[in-house]
């Protein structure tokens, strides 16, 4: 779920920056502290907007810099457990797939995939189903939902999500289309009965 928050904080203002404007240095500090970072609070912070700092700034001593009281919004993105997404798979592998959702990608164990035995053909680095014969191979566009979260601060790549497809109407969205296809067709069949 992606989320627009409000935050209070202070910028320092180091002293190389002071002849540039005052608003452009702060957002410029705040953006490099934030963005691309994940906190468990918030989630992987996207961006940094609108920031409005405090024309009063403090001086510490034995420090050169300004510190000023800044507020800003944050974009971010909190994955939430039961939450149904849908993303493209970005790598293939024995063990699962790995799903970009927004700015983090989630694990699709291989047990969650489909309810068909699997086999992992590493030449085309896809999954197939052995009876189905369906495929899921780096691009494929799935839907998927979010089973376990853990956010770690720091680099999204340390955070994990785990998500299942091995539930109606989740999957590879040509398998969705496929399923629903049938089953509309199953309904016009019994009708003219």
């Amino acid at each position: 779920m992606f989320k627009l928050l409000q935050i209070n904080d202070v910028v320092r203002i180091p002293p190389e920056k002071f002849e540039s404007p005052l608003e452009s240095v702060a957002a410029e500090v705040l953006r490099s502290t934030y963005e691309g970072v994940v906190m468990r609070e918030f989630g992987a912070i996207i961006a940094v907007l609108n920031v409005k700092v405090s024309n009063v700034g403090k001086i510490l001593p034995g420090d050169g810099a300004v510190y000023h009281k800044a507020s800003f919004d944050l974009l971010v993105y909190t994955p939430l457990i039961q939450e149904v997404v849908e993303g493209e798979v970005v790598e293939v592998t024995d063990f699962g797939v790995f799903v970009r959702i927004g700015p983090m990608d989630g694990l699709v164990h291989v047990s969650q995939v489909m309810d068909d035995f699997i086999t992992y053909d590493e030449k085309r680095g896809a999954l197939i189903g052995k009876e189905t014969q369906r495929v899921l191979e780096k691009g494929s566009l799935v839907r998927a939902r979010i089973i376990t979260v853990s956010l770690t601060g720091g680099p999204s790549r340390s955070s994990k999500i785990g998500m299942t497809m091995r539930q109606p109407y989740l999957g590879a969205l040509s398998w969705i289309e496929e399923d629903i296809r049938k089953s509309i067709g199953e309904k016009v069949n019994e009708k003219a009965k």
